[in-house]
């Protein structure tokens, strides 16, 4: 199920010229608060390499929203429109699942390196994911604090499109900014570098449930997955759902699940695709040692689809203890008081051991291939 994903490591691992492992994580609030990608995407990049951060949206669409090894800043004034809500009636929302739009000249948003740690301190070029359609705004690309050019979003056509800023490889600031007061459509930005690596892109959806990603435009969602090229999609839900309870029956929650893994196996045949099953999740009046009963039915039923679609499969449920294990990260520090969430210590746990489980699986792999 991972065969995509660890040849490319063994073609960065053997510094290959132009090797870049891509990933895509897509989840809910777990994985936009970056703690557990956070700690993965830094694991990954000690081991292989530092191919840049990859991408993020253009603005917070959430509370919440946030990325570690980056700098991002954006003007209060976007609009924006979610798979969540509000929703865009078109239905199109770049691959974060968030659109922002313009409608006055000089609203901005800035992607820079970072400036501590390690990671994330250098960057080869810049490439935005835009909206071009008829009468769309251009927008100033500023970088360094001076003006590299200014790109039209007109087109006769409604369709997304990218623009690459290259730089030369190192620390660098880009600052994208409205030119006019047409409406300027824009979605995310990548940032990758020129040399063997990885790349994460933590796209967390606050409050989604993975059925959530069939409310775009099918043809754009699987143009957007296809264009960033990744070696490893991880669909990462389930805590929502587990809140759900007996709401949403469990044979509707298989099948709008099962949809959008054929989603994304036609829009990207080529890659590894791995279920992320949610954390457990407790309550001070559920039983099963305050555990909420529906997550253990979630966990089982995407393992079910997992083996039955040839995804990989990682089980942060039982990785954390399974069980009550919620309630006991609770107290000691690994999980927060809402019960949901894991604290910052407790998500860097939990990425530090998905990326031993990562790496256990590629070292066979490898054995496997001598």
């Amino acid at each position: 199920a991972l065969d995509a994903l660890f040849a490319k490591l063994v073609r960065v691992e053997n510094k290959e010229t132009g090797s870049v492992a891509r990933i895509l994580y897509l989840g809910d609030s777990i994985v936009a608060s970056d703690f557990v990608t956070g700690k993965l995407r830094r694991m990954l990049q000690t081991r292989f390499g530092d191919a840049g951060h990859g991408y993020a949206i253009i603005a917070n669409a959430w509370p919440g929203w946030f990325h570690i090894d980056v700098s991002r800043k954006a003007s209060a004034e976007w609009r924006v429109s979610t798979c969540v809500g509000p929703y865009a009636k078109d239905g199109l929302y770049g691959l974060g699942c968030a659109s922002f739009t313009s409608y006055h000249k000089g609203i901005w948003s800035e992607f820079a390196t970072a400036d501590l740690d390690k990671w994330g301190r250098s960057v080869s070029r810049f490439e935005l994911e835009y909206l071009a359609h008829p009468g769309g705004g251009a927008v100033n690309l500023i970088i360094d604090g001076e003006q590299r050019e200014r790109l039209s979003t007109a087109d006769p056509d409604t369709k997304v499109s990218w623009h690459t800023v290259t730089v030369p490889d190192g620390p660098h600031r880009l600052k994208i900014e409205a030119a006019d007061d047409k409406p300027l459509r824009v979605f995310g930005i990548r940032m990758e570098r020129d040399v063997p690596g990885v790349t994460l892109s933590a796209l967390g959806i606050t409050g989604a449930r993975a059925r959530f990603l069939d409310k775009q435009d099918d043809g754009h969602w699987a143009s957007v997955i296809a264009a960033a090229k990744p070696d490893l999609v991880c669909l990462a839900f389930g805590s929502n759902e587990i809140t759900d309870g007996n709401m949403y029956p469990m044979d509707k929650y298989r099948e709008s699940l099962s949809a959008v893994m054929t989603q994304v196996e036609a829009a990207v045949p080529q890659a590894s695709l791995m279920l992320v099953g949610p954390p457990d999740m407790a309550s001070n009046n559920a039983a099963w040692g305050h555990s909420r009963p529906m997550g253990h039915y979630i966990v089982k039923n995407q393992k079910e689809l997992a083996a039955e679609r040839g995804w990989a499969f990682w089980d942060q449920y039982r990785a954390m203890g399974g069980t009550g294990s919620m309630w006991a990260w609770m107290q000691s520090g690994l999980g927060s008081k809402d019960l949901f969430h894991p604290t910052g210590t407790g998500g860097n746990l939990l990425g530090s051991w998905e990326y031993l489980a990562l790496m256990q699986a590629f070292e066979t792999y490898k054995a496997v291939r001598r």
